[in-house]
């Protein structure tokens, strides 16, 4: 049984192990795969197992690469697989749900932290000497922020909707919520489900936790924003083209929008024209809210489990059955 791992260096840079896929078959190991049909079609050859993160799997390289049996995607979201010619090749395609959600909702709040307290900034502050030479026994840069009794409004309220809810709620904020599945049990004094105008009116934060599909593109633009509060926060852990970034900027620039903070954008790695880059108050971090150690031992085990089930013929975790 021959696999390939396309791209495992993001996954791991080498504080992890491989040892559980050497245990199953003859193991090749890419830390990156050029994102060309005939560089992929070169890397799979003749195996049967492939397993990718970001490296895309066409219905060309698909069909070229005929002893392919089975996909892993080493992530949740697999827009990086033709899933409908997988299928109609009979190649099984996996991926791994809810390993981050931990992590995600973590970073979400040290993001919203960030934008409240900009310890970073007044840590460089520091070492500048901007204390040693201050008159006073403190001083602060930037206005400083407490989050009890805000409100924050989440956009989509799936398992890391969820647990950022929690993480909010501890801080002491209200909690408004909209997206396309209502979950009734889940609402409470603290936590409410409203219409996605409601949300925009009424939220002090906004933090993004819904998948890309058609109707959640661009959902921040310039429309979405006018709607908003004033002075909003707004936070993005989820995917890069839910905000119209050029819509983002001008938010931003005009303080409409107080500060921003994404973790992913519309093209990854960032463009070096990317307007974000010159935004006004925008924090941006390189799509690190998943990468947590703990995060990426837990998608290596269950992308080894999805195998393992899947040559017991007993499958988990397939999206194009």
């Amino acid at each position: 049984m021959k696999i390939v791992v396309l791209d495992g260096f993001s996954l791991n840079p080498g504080d992890l192990n491989w040892e559980g896929l050497k245990e199953i078959g003859d193991l090749t190991i890419y830390d990156r795969t050029e994102f060309a049909e005939d560089k992929i079609i070169e890397a799979i050859a003749d195996a049967e197992i492939i397993l990718t993160n970001k490296t895309p799997l066409s219905r060309k390289v698909l069909q070229k690469c005929t002893t392919v049996k089975y996909i892993g995607v080493l992530a949740t979201g697999y827009n990086v697989v033709d899933i409908k010619a997988a299928k109609g090749l009979g190649i099984v395609v996996t991926n791994v749900p809810v390993y981050s959600t931990t992590a995600v909702a973590q970073m979400t709040m040290a993001l919203l932290l960030e934008m409240c307290h900009h310890v970073g900034e007044h840590n460089n502050a520091v070492k500048r000497g901007e204390w040693a030479a201050s008159k006073d026994f403190c001083f602060w840069n930037y206005p400083l922020i407490e989050l009890q009794d805000k409100t924050i409004g989440i956009i989509g309220m799936g398992q890391i909707g969820q647990a950022t809810a929690k993480l909010a709620e501890a801080f002491g904020m209200k909690i408004l919520t909209a997206g396309s599945r209502k979950k009734p049990e889940l609402a409470s004094d603290k936590l409410q489900f409203v219409t996605m105008d409601e949300l925009l009116e009424n939220s002090d934060v906004i933090s993004l936790h819904c998948p890309l599909l058609e109707t959640t593109k661009g959902i921040i633009n310039e429309q979405s924003i006018k709607k908003m509060k004033d002075g909003v926060m707004l936070i993005n852990t989820s995917r890069g083209p839910l905000i119209v970034e050029k819509d983002l900027k001008n938010a931003l620039d005009t303080g409409k929008v107080a500060y921003a903070a994404v973790d992913v954008v519309s093209k990854e790695p960032i463009d070096p024209n990317n307007v974000l880059l010159s935004a006004d108050n925008c924090i941006i971090t390189p799509h690190i809210a998943w990468a947590p150690k703990e995060s990426r031992a837990r998608l290596l085990k269950t992308a080894i489990d999805n195998l393992k089930s899947f040559m017991n013929n007993d499958s988990k975790n397939v999206v194009n059955s």
